[in-house]
This record gives C-alpha cells, structure tokens and sequence, in this order.
C-alpha cells in the first residue's frame, strides 16, 4: 500500500506538470502552448562580491552602493575586512569616504555602531579621525559611556605618547562625566607595559586601587609577564604573592606566564609541578602549557620525563602543535634518540609542519649512521614536498648526507653509478670488505642513489624493484637514463648475474 501511495503521488504530481504546460481556449477550442519564460538569473549576495573583489576603487565603490543594506552595515566582519584590504592598498581616503557615510546613517545613533568606527580608524591607523569621531558622538546625537571611552583610548595607546594618554585618561572623563572601569586601567597598563614604562604601569594599578577600581587576573598577568620579560623576577614574583594574598586567583593565561619563567630559569620540575597545581584547582592546561613544560625537562636533559608529560597530552586528549614536534625532534636527536624522532618528525611533516633543516639533516645523519638508510631516503622525500618548498641550498645540504653514505660504501663519486663496481663488490650476498650489509641493504642503498640522483621517491616513482626471470631485479624503469644506469639481477644465493 505504501509503494501504491508514492505510484499515486508521482502520478498525479506528473499530470499536473502536463498539464500546467499547455492551457485550453475554452472560445476557440485550440490548444495553445504556453510561452517559454527566460529563467531569472539572481544576482550573487553583496557579501560574497566584496569578498571576491580585489580591485579596490571597485571594492570601495561596491560597499559604497550596498550602505544601506542590512546584511552588508551590520556585518562586523564585512566591515573589518573591507577597511583591512583598502589600508593595505593605501587608500586612506576611500576608508574615510566610506565611515564618514556609515555615521549619517540611522544606525549612527547607537554607541556600539560607532564604537565600530573607531576601532576601525584605529586599524587603519587613523588615529586623529577615531578621537575626532570620539568628540562628535554628540552630533550624531549618539550618547557617549565607558564604551566609546575606552576604544578611543585604545586607539589612542598606538600613538605611544605618554604625555597624551595620560591627559586622555585623567581629564576626559570629567569633561563628558564619564566613569572609568577596570578595563580602562587595564588599556593604559598594557600600554605602559609595551612602551617599557613598567615602573609607571605597576604606580597606575596602585592609584586607580586607591580609587575604588580593583584590578584583575588580567591585570596582574599584564605585570607579571611585563617585569619577568624585563628580568625583574623578585618584582614578578612579589606580584604573584600580592595577587594570591587579595585573593585575586590566576587563570590559565597567568599559570603559563609563570611557568614560562620557571623554565627559562631551568626549574623544569617546579613548572611541573605548578602544572600539577592546575589540574588541582580545576584550571586545564593547554597545548602553551604543555609545550613549556616539555621544552624545561628537554633543556634540563631530562628526555624520559619530556617524553611522559607528551603522553600525558595526548590523554588530556590535546594534540600537538609545530612547536612541541620542533622541540621533542631537535632535543631527540640531540640525545641520540633517531627512532623516536623519526616516528615524530614523519607525523609532523605529514601536517606540513617541518623542523629547520638543522634538525632534519642531524636526524638524517642520525639514521644514516645506525644504518636506517630506508628511513632518512623517506624524511627526505617528505621534505622535498615541502610546501613552500626548501631553497636549492637546503635540500643540497640533506642531499650531500645520503650522498656520504652511498660513497663510503661503493667508494665513488656521483654521477653516473657504476653497474661494474657494484658487481665486483658482491661475493655471495654480500658486499666485498662490509659484513654488515646484506642484498635487502644493498638495494635500500641503490634505490637512494635514484631518489637523489633522478629525484624519485616512495610514492609517485616508477617501478624500482620488480620480479622477472631472474630472482630479484632492480632496474631504473621506463626513464630517459635507462640505457646508461643500473639492471642488476640477483640470483637465489644473491650472487650478481
């Protein structure tokens, strides 16, 4: 019954499309077919046009016909992105035609619209419009708060005139009767900070306390991470006990700002610990904090203890970044670990996230010297996929490692390879003068040579080894070199044929 219902519906759905094609004149009794519409084309959103635009006369041409438009004015990041790409083209003047026009519009009336512009002017560094733009919210009949205050301010700490932020922080809240707040202190201290008037920002969190406003975890992570950077640790250590006594608790932020320091100053397991601390006051530590934390025991020599607070990431359920792949493989091979940071370093570049050639060509050497010639051939495939791709100096310089290799074995200088050489030195499935190296070697070995030579890897290069009518074969394939390079066959006891 039900496959009978979904027949009927179809059918009755095909003979109203029938008859919805041709209509009947009931005057003349003629059949007459409907004429054929042209389909409406719709043209693209006005989001997706400025956001496809590159040109920008047409850009700011664009936005300035869609001012009225809802979607377009309310867009925060239509905004961002259309004042962003007109600043890096220079045209300051089309930013100032197109904010000076969103002002007289009716959403110019609300405080957070206009908070908009001001940051924008700062963004594109017009510093002098977002103050302006300040000053006449009143024209606009627009009413001024803290809000507007503080991004002017904001915009204003770019100028890094100290005599200016000062006399905008102390003498224009009482001109328009406006009431600072925590976050107000908290811009000028940032500032402060930045410009390396720590002296200044510590007095300013001091005076603004003595006026009711308490600062905050944010406050004191701004200090902290100021005066350690500064190598003022007895004052950024003061800081943190003041913070904990008024009962200020850090975040995550502050933690990893101490943190940082223990481990600059070489006292991994005291990072360790105060990790420890987090996990006990509920405070999760992130892929910063871990990352931290493995690069002190990793200083400290402490491989092992670097290698559990890995694991212990990967529980948490994080997943590692560039940085702790960076510093597990250099400090790996450092300590002669080249399995490990093989495994590593393979992840990693499989993420396009590549160590500095440094740490790849030790790893190289590293594998090359326990005789893993299979493994440093394939971390030199990943690297020659690099993405932007290594200069011609860089891969030369990983190159002329396997080269070594190949040389101190065959003794020979590349190119071309020599097929008799090879030959001569096989006694019985082995290598003349090496009884290290076996015919499973010796083809690793060959297959590097081409990798090198004609650059071939793993997995987009023809066919290396192939059987036929010989045991083993190895041959260079269908290629341009074939007739000049290697065909060397094998037979069952691995004598050269």
């Amino acid at each position: 019954m039900l496959a009978l219902r979904q027949i009927r519906k179809f059918g009755t759905a095909t003979h109203a499309i029938a008859t919805s094609i041709v209509s009947t004149d009931t005057t003349t009794n003629t059949i007459v077919p409907n004429r054929i519409q042209k389909p409406i084309t719709l043209d693209e959103p006005a989001l997706v046009k400025l956001k496809a635009e590159r040109n920008p006369e047409k850009l700011f041409h664009l936005f300035q016909s869609n001012a009225h438009n809802r979607l377009v004015i309310e867009n925060r990041f239509a905004f961002e992105d259309t004042v962003s790409r007109l600043a890096g083209a220079g045209r300051l003047d089309y930013i100032e035609k197109l904010l000076e026009q969103q002002k007289a519009l009716p959403q110019g009336r609300r405080e957070g619209f206009i908070v908009r512009i001001i940051m924008l002017y700062g963004k594109a560094g017009m510093i002098k419009h977002a103050v302006d733009t300040f000053y006449n919210m009143h024209l606009y009949d627009c009413r001024r708060t803290v809000k507007s205050f503080n991004a002017a301010l904001k915009v204003l700490t770019q100028t890094r005139d100290l005599a200016v932020i000062e006399s905008f922080l102390m003498e224009i809240p009482l001109k328009f009767g406006i009431e600072i707040d925590i976050f107000s202190v908290n811009i000028v201290i940032k500032a402060f900070c930045e410009m390396g008037i720590l002296n200044k920002a510590y007095l300013i969190m001091v005076e603004m306390e003595k006026l009711g406003i308490r600062p905050d975890v944010y406050t004191y992570t701004t200090l902290l991470s100021a005066f350690y950077k500064n190598g003022q640790s007895e004052i950024g250590n003061g800081l943190w006990n003041l913070m904990v006594l008024k009962g200020c608790l850090p975040n995550l932020a502050t933690f990893n700002v101490r943190i940082q320091f223990l481990v600059s100053r070489g006292r991994s397991w005291q990072a360790n610990s105060l990790m420890g601390m987090m996990r006990y006051l509920r405070i999760a530590p992130d892929v910063v904090t871990y990352n931290l934390v493995i690069k002190g025991f990793c200083q400290a020599g402490y491989l092992e203890m670097a290698q559990r607070v890995y694991s212990a990431l990967h529980h948490e359920g994080h997943k590692p970044n560039l940085k702790i792949y960076q510093t597990l493989i250099h400090y790996l091979c450092k300590g002669g670990e080249f399995d490990l940071a093989y495994t590593m370093c393979k992840d990693s570049m499989r993420n396009n996230w590549f160590p500095n050639v440094d740490t790849i060509c030790k790893l190289i050497e590293g594998l090359r010297k326990n005789g893993e010639l299979g493994n440093a051939r394939f971390i030199m495939t990943l690297a020659k996929k690099r993405v932007p791709p290594l200069t011609a100096d860089q891969l030369g310089a990983l190159k002329s490692i396997l080269w070594e290799c190949v040389s101190e074995i065959f003794h020979f200088s590349p190119p071309p390879f020599p097929v008799a050489a090879v030959k001569n030195r096989m006694v019985k499935g082995k290598v003349a003068n090496s009884s290290l190296l076996d015919i499973t070697e010796l083809l690793h070995l060959i297959a590097t040579w081409m990798m090198i030579q004609y650059g071939w890897g793993p997995d987009n290069s023809p066919t290396i080894y192939h059987h036929g009518n010989a045991v083993t074969a190895l041959s260079m394939g269908n290629n341009e070199y074939c007739g000049d390079c290697l065909s060397l066959n094998l037979d069952r006891n691995g004598t050269a044929v």
